[in-house]
């Protein structure tokens, strides 16, 4: 509780203060004048010598070093390029279609579907073929029948000559043969007239024609036997046939029936592309193009993938492009599921093998805000310097300028400041 002074005392403050000097006056000032001293010796301990809590003091007022992992800026091989652009295409595509009409009972596959060659993607209804077999098979048996072979066995060859056909038609000839024979005998002993012998005679003639039509109906017989055999194996075929498989590997890019939707001979079914490998195709300006050559190799890069992929050059145009003045090329590039048809991709073709270039592996970049840069490391510190970079691979990337070979740099930098004190490793 704040007690008042004498008015003595009081008139002095009150001088000091310049307002009146009321007894209720001088009690109020005195209060406002013990405020301010408080703050005042507040403030004067804030700006004090005396250490903040938070700001403790290091015990030796030195940091220790950053471990980190470096390697030297070195020169490697990497051929001298032409840089192209491209388009990635599918190595073969295919319509996949029925080989006989029907209606269709099943399809296993759909749009995007991996499918592998000689796997089954669609069916048609079998009832009506398997009827026809069973058709093909009954005439088969007939014909077989009819030359005297069991109508269920599977070896065809028979000796006309054994048929009976030809055996009733043998004996009658011969029977012919012998009454003309005699005949003739007795022609000639005078015993019967010649009329008789030309009688005899032509009932030869006759028999032996019948003996020759016997051998082609036969002939004619085994002829038909291996019709219906082919048409029995034609029937299982079409059985077969209702089944429709993948010719190759691939992944369909279009399925184009539905079940139940009645299909004519050769209607396509899906559309089967293989992806890998992948046709890279190309144009090389002409004053370029002396220097391509098949079997070069080619790095491929595709817009937001840092991954490079390396394929062969396998096809030249045999002419240069008189509207544009350009070689067409392509390029196998093996695909590991990432890359797809008709994506637009930088090519670059390595013309010589010999060719070297400043590399560092691709963890030592730093890229923010469209700026490259490393972090080397320069009498124990950690110096951060921007780059120009070129071509890059799987595993490196190429310096054009920044840096020299030699130079130490610092493998994932991470947050590493510049100055920081660094100990490689």
């Amino acid at each position: 509780m704040l007690n008042c002074a004498p008015f003595s005392e009081a008139a002095r403050i009150d001088m000091f203060l310049g307002s009146p000097s009321s007894p209720s006056t001088i009690c109020t000032s005195r209060a406002a004048i013990a405020l301010l001293l408080a703050f005042a010796f507040f403030n004067a301990a804030c700006k004090s010598d005396y250490p903040s809590s938070s700001k403790a003091a290091s015990p030796d007022g030195k940091s220790q070093p950053r471990q980190v992992k470096t390697v030297k800026v070195s020169e490697m091989p990497i051929g001298e390029t032409v840089t192209v652009n491209g388009t990635l295409a599918a190595y073969d595509r295919v319509t996949v279609g029925m080989k006989v009409p029907g209606r269709l009972q099943s399809i296993t596959v759909d749009f995007g579907s991996v499918v592998r060659k000689g796997q089954s993607v669609a069916q048609l209804e079998q009832q009506d073929y398997k009827l026809r077999v069973q058709q093909a098979e009954a005439a088969l048996a007939q014909a077989r029948a009819r030359l005297g072979l069991s109508p269920d066995g599977s070896d065809d060859r028979v000796a006309a000559e054994q048929t009976g056909t030809v055996r009733q038609a043998k004996a009658v000839l011969d029977d012919s043969k012998l009454k003309r024979d005699r005949a003739a005998k007795l022609v000639e002993q005078g015993v019967v007239s010649r009329a008789e012998l030309d009688t005899a005679d032509s009932d030869y003639k006759v028999a032996l024609s019948r003996y020759q039509d016997s051998l082609e109906e036969i002939r004619n017989r085994q002829g038909l036997l291996a019709q219906r055999r082919s048409e029995l194996s034609l029937a299982k075929q079409q059985l077969a046939d209702t089944f429709v498989y993948a010719p190759m590997d691939g992944v369909i890019q279009e399925k184009k029936a539905s079940v139940g939707e009645y299909l004519a001979a050769g209607a396509p079914v899906v559309d089967l592309v293989r992806i890998n490998p992948l046709r890279l195709r190309a144009e090389v300006p002409e004053r370029e193009a002396h220097n391509i050559r098949n079997g070069q190799s080619v790095r491929v890069t595709v817009d937001g993938d840092p991954n490079s992929y390396l394929g062969y050059i396998k096809r030249l145009s045999p002419t240069i492009s008189e509207q544009n003045r350009v070689l067409a090329v392509e390029a196998d590039v093996p695909n590991n599921g990432s890359l797809r048809p008709g994506a637009f991709v930088k090519a670059e073709i390595v013309t010589n093998q010999t060719n070297t270039a400043v590399t560092i592996p691709s963890n030592a970049l730093i890229t923010f805000a469209g700026i490259d840069k490393v972090i080397v490391v320069e009498n124990g510190k950690a110096v951060e310097k921007a780059v120009t970079t070129g071509r890059r691979g799987p595993d490196w990337i190429e310096i054009k300028a920044g840096i020299n070979v030699g130079e130490v740099v610092v493998l994932d930098p991470g947050n590493l400041q510049s100055g920081q004190s660094v100990a490689g490793q």
